[in-house]
């Protein structure tokens, strides 16, 4: 069932707008945000894919990529986080006799 139309405006638009409305929608807008979100997902495949190159490549140097995605997400912490969890890991690992 079709939305009824906005009889107050003949245009079929919002007010001090330039956006066609379709059915109470600014279809220019709504169409605006589709369209950069669908490229920011193309960069971000794009940045995945320079990502898993810089991760072969890490491995055929020899580096561990397993490792190195540790000390990337602990880059990512406060010091003061990171100091913590290491004490815990410590004292957890002792516990169990490790």
């Amino acid at each position: 069932m079709p939305f009824p139309k906005n009889h107050d405006d003949e245009n079929n638009q919002f007010p001090g707008s330039d956006d066609a409305a379709v059915g109470g929608i600014a279809a220019d807008r709504l169409r605006s945000i589709i369209e950069r979100v669908e490229r920011l997902e193309e960069e971000r495949k794009a940045l995945s894919g320079d990502i898993k190159d810089i991760m072969t490549e890490a491995n055929s140097a020899g580096f561990n990529v397993k490792v190195i995605r540790q000390i990337i997400r602990l880059r990512k912490q406060e010091p003061a986080d990171v100091e913590e969890q290491e004490t815990l890991l410590d004292i957890y690992r002792r516990a169990i006799g490790m």
